[in-house]
């Protein structure tokens, strides 16, 4: 009886199950005369690299390789005058579509090819008449998002030149930091401007886009980012170690804006200290500063020497890009007389998501915690899970999204957070799988192939 009622009950919640639309009924015979190209634009780790000599793919590489090695060849080799990261040995061989058999960005090229009518092109091939195109921008996600900038100026300038208009506009998808370097672009275009606090909008990317959709973007910064720098990039039993890390410029532009209250202490009263300042993180021992970090770079090295040269560079190369990373979120945020383009922004409010770390006094030593059960003596009465987490995606909150300080709607947003949002849309879904929400994908078809006037 009892195994009776439960295939009751299985066949009455499948019953249950919400219908799906469909895609293709929906969007595939809609022809709009003046469809811009699409550009899709990956976050971090979402593309792949790859030695070209010998073909062997550095990132993601294998399942194997994905689950069990250290990924050292990806770090970035520093110039010691310059303080910037060398070219490399790796190059870009494409998006990361796949890999260990999830989907990354294969299911939401898919949706675009098969539901909204585009075609896979590729700049500099000829591009058929009347063809609704779209084109996959991958990108080193390792280096700095003002390279990413300029390298795609470069890829819309040559989609221009094949289609015959210099004028062309095109519309963006951008995914997690993919949005900064798009948000980036339409504001300074190819110009470096973080040398000074200065930031003038000149919207050169703004007269070459259209429409930019940002999908799970940390407009203003993630405290995941923050973890990641301390603990690396981990897989199943290996990962990309927190020395690796270190040398990836775009990993400082991914942390928490200022305007954020980061760090708290036990009482959960906000603890002021600014993240930006190297001697905050030597202080904490965070990252490149860390008793184990700095030993394993020692052993790493031919000799004790050289691994104590190397901890130097780094220090300096460290302190060079915090300083970048203060600059790079303060730029996107100050305000904008009148802003050429406004923003459609979708991202998930679901998931208990990382929003301030906190630092606890044991036997009279300050220790951080990244997570309310890593405290070793809670205060009475003070939510831990209420303060050191808040709803989003699992890696970007739904404030960040948004741009905003506060999770509170009712409460102004800062005037320096300046953030111009269309409309806002949000799914219960995780960070790395928000391309294959199916809300998402409808209403993204929804917002590139409707014909709105009023809409930047």
């Amino acid at each position: 009886m009892l195994r009776i009622c439960r295939v009751l009950i299985i066949v009455l919640l499948a019953g249950c199950a919400a219908p799906r639309p469909d895609l293709a009924r929906l969007y595939a015979k809609q022809a709009n005369p003046r469809q811009p190209p699409v550009i899709l634009i990956h976050g971090i780790l979402g593309s792949r690299l790859e030695d070209p000599v010998s073909g062997r793919e550095a990132w993601p590489g294998s399942t194997w390789r994905l689950l069990f090695h250290d990924y050292h060849d990806l770090a970035l080799d520093i110039d010691a005058r310059t303080l910037r990261p060398l070219p490399g040995d790796l190059r870009v061989s494409g998006i990361t579509d796949r890999a260990a058999g999830r989907d990354f960005y294969g299911e939401i090229m898919r949706v675009l090819s098969e539901a909204g009518g585009y075609q896979r092109s590729r700049p500099g091939e000829p591009v058929a008449p009347g063809a609704k195109n779209y084109y996959v921008f991958a990108y080193d996600w390792r280096r700095d998002n003002v390279e990413t900038a300029r390298a795609l100026d470069r890829f819309i300038g040559q989609i221009r030149v094949d289609h015959g208009d210099p004028d062309l506009r095109v519309d963006l998808i951008a995914h997690s930091m993919g949005g900064l370097a798009a948000r980036y672009y339409i504001r300074y275009g190819t110009e470096d401007v973080l040398d000074d606090n200065e930031f003038p909008v000149n919207g050169h990317g703004a007269e070459r886009v259209r429409r930019a959709i940002l999908l799970g973007t940390p407009n203003l910064g993630s405290v995941t980012a923050i973890q990641t720098m301390l603990q690396g990039v981990k897989t199943a039993f290996g990962g990309v170690p927190a020395e690796v890390v270190a040398t990836f410029p775009s990993a400082y532009q991914l942390l928490p804006h200022s305007l954020n209250d980061w760090l708290i202490k036990s009482d959960g009263e906000p603890l002021e200290r600014d993240l930006f300042d190297a001697e905050i993180w030597r202080r904490f021992q965070f990252s490149v500063f860390s008793p184990e970090v700095r030993k394993r770079i020692v052993a790493d090295s031919a000799s004790e020497q050289d691994g104590q040269a190397r901890l130097a560079l780094l220090e300096r190369f460290f302190q060079r890009y915090l300083e970048r990373g203060r600059r790079f979120v303060w730029s996107l945020t100050v305000p904008v007389p009148e802003p050429a383009i406004s923003y459609i922004v979708f991202g998930g409010n679901c998931s208990l998501t990382p929003a301030r770390i906190l630092v606890e006094e044991v036997a009279g030593e300050s220790v951080v915690r990244l997570w309310p059960d890593d405290i070793a003596e809670p205060v009475a009465g003070v939510d831990y899970d209420m303060l050191m987490l808040e709803p989003g995606d699992g890696v970007v909150t739904k404030a960040s999204l948004l741009a905003r300080d506060t999770l509170d709607p009712t409460i102004e947003r800062h005037r320096y957070s300046f953030f111009p949002v269309r409309y806002s849309f949000f799914l219960c879904e995780a960070h790395n799988r928000l391309t294959g929400n199916i809300n998402f994908q409808d209403n993204l078809l929804h917002a590139l192939l409707s014909v709105d006037d009023d809409l930047p």
